[in-house]
């Protein structure tokens, strides 16, 4: 089979915001205790952190990291987690049904962020706390000094503020299985309320808006659209969520579920623009995608999980091959859609849905889907490029016209280097890709690196590594025309370069 892909320098979707490759740790499950915090563990830095997953992290080039959730912080009392550790309250998060320490809280995940080369992305709790505590913690982690709670983190043994600049309005608020779901009119009225009074306290600050926690929701479109009405003025994005199963074990359908990401992305960027439109505004409001992942392997082991315990082993997706080449298409999407897409955080970081993986007291480990988020990471830095691709098409069970070939591209103009990403949909065929280069000049192939095998379940574990990337010869440029093969399911990334 063959597929034809053109590219042109002057066709271009936007610059990719080098946020959309955050990521996510909340207060769930292993993701931070024997996750990023393990004191006593031979790789424990000074501060308990584990340096392996700090490696790790380091290796993906996380920029952002959303914390302390998700669903915990409908619950949180951020002030819990600040002071002397010795002295922090035990509490019971109702959400997870655990027991939470708080031996990390703010100061030192910020501590953790900075050692990972990532900024911080803070959610405050718009459930059961509103715009009084919200306020109070931009001025605690913000101000220099002069204030009370400025004074206070001083106190605390942090002299210099964290500078958070990105802060979500609480956590899909939504969903009756939140603390404190709201209607829409209720979450929008606080939410635009504590919009104001937290960049009352510092004007530099971005805020995100809660937006439906996923597509599929019943009040969806209506709750963007009220939520916005009430607080447009005062916010820079609204959210996106969503996570991908594969429990019919029906391959072919789950590899074409970016479809559905693609249309809830443009359903969003519609809405937000009515509103701007209906205010007569002259500001965009853009999107975060700050959930998204597959999710569905340790759904029925979650369930038999014992209630009130400490860092329970929770949502520890072990992930396949076919799971990788989903994410593949996932990154791919928010690519082609970098024009409205500007922040996005694969859920979660560490052990929780994870590209990463740690045994207590023991190693850390590469998921199969660690890969195509690391190339992403890496290489799509630049300018995304429109894409016109022809190539077959199949319909699955619940969606029509499947692309065999799913792909993005980025320009870097300041080298000239262009990487393609390309995911294979074909299960039993390898795909010929001709890509036409227009208006690039001379290029060259530097490397073509292809992920596959042909046990679609394979899986990584520690000390074990079934899929990982590897070199693929053949691919070839005759003047602006390249070609190369792309195996049979597979995640592809092809980077050109200016000819010498």
């Amino acid at each position: 089979m063959k597929a034809k892909i053109v590219f042109h320098k002057d066709f271009q979707i936007s610059s990719v915001d080098e946020r959309i490759y955050g990521s996510f740790v909340e207060h769930l499950g292993r993701c931070v205790y024997t996750g990023i915090y393990e004191p006593g563990h031979p790789e424990a830095d000074d501060l308990g952190f584990r340096r392996d997953v700090i490696k790790l992290v380091k290796e993906l080039k996380v920029p952002l990291v959303r914390y302390p959730g998700g669903n915990f912080v409908s619950g949180y009392n951020w002030e819990d987690g600040i002071g002397p550790a010795g002295a922090r309250p035990v509490r019971t998060d109702l959400a997870w049904k655990s027991l939470e320490s708080n031996r990390i809280g703010t100061n030192e995940f910020a501590q953790w962020a900075k050692r990972a080369d990532a900024d911080v992305m803070m959610a405050v709790n718009l459930g059961t706390r509103g715009a009084d505590a919200a306020r109070n913690i931009v001025e605690y982690c913000n101000i220099p000094r002069g204030t009370y709670w400025s004074d206070l983190r001083r106190s605390h043994g942090y002299e210099d503020p964290h500078a958070i600049k990105l802060w979500c309005l609480g956590n899909e608020m939504d969903g009756p299985w939140q603390i404190c779901h709201r209607t829409a009119e209720e979450y929008g009225r606080i939410a635009a309320e504590a919009a104001k009074v937290m960049k009352w306290t510092d004007p530099s600050i971005e805020l995100v808006a809660c937006g439906s926690s996923n597509a599929r929701m019943p009040t969806f479109g209506d709750w963007e659209k009220t939520v916005l009405d009430h607080c447009y003025e005062h916010v820079d994005y609204i959210s996106l969520h969503i996570y991908f199963a594969n429990h019919e074990n029906d391959t072919p359908n789950f590899l074409g579920r970016s479809l559905e990401m693609d249309t809830f992305i443009k359903t969003v960027a519609g809405i937000c623009d009515h509103v701007k439109a209906k205010k007569r505004s002259a500001k965009t409001v853009n999107l975060s995608f700050d959930e998204w992942n597959v999710w569905f392997h340790s759904r029925d082991q979650d369930k038999k999980a014992e209630p009130w315990g400490y860092a329970p082993s929770l949502l520890e997706d072990i992930y396949t091959m076919e799971d990788a080449l989903v994410v593949g298409c996932m990154l791919i999407t928010l690519l082609r859609n970098a024009d409205r897409v500007k922040v996005a955080c694969l859920a979660q970081l560490v052990n929780v849905i994870a590209p990463i993986m740690t045994v207590s007291g023991g190693g850390a480990w590469r998921q199969t889907i660690f890969y195509p988020f690391l190339h992403a990471a890496k290489y799509g830095r630049g300018v995304s490029l429109q894409p016109a691709v022809t190539c077959g098409k199949y319909d699955s069970r619940e969606y029509s016209g499947i692309p065999y070939v799913d792909s993005a591209a980025v320009y870097d103009e300041a080298s000239g280097e262009i990487t393609i990403f390309a995911v294979n949909r074909n299960l039993a065929e390898p795909m010929r890709l001709d890509v036409d280069l227009l208006d690039f000049g001379k290029l060259r192939v530097m490397e073509h690196i292809a992920m596959h095998n042909v046990d679609l379940k394979a899986v990584n574990g520690p000390g074990v590594e079934r899929v990982a990337p590897c070199s693929v010869s053949g691919a070839r440029i005759d003047g602006t025309a390249m070609e190369a093969q792309l195996p049979a399911a597979s995640w592809n990334v092809i980077r050109l370069a200016p000819a010498k």
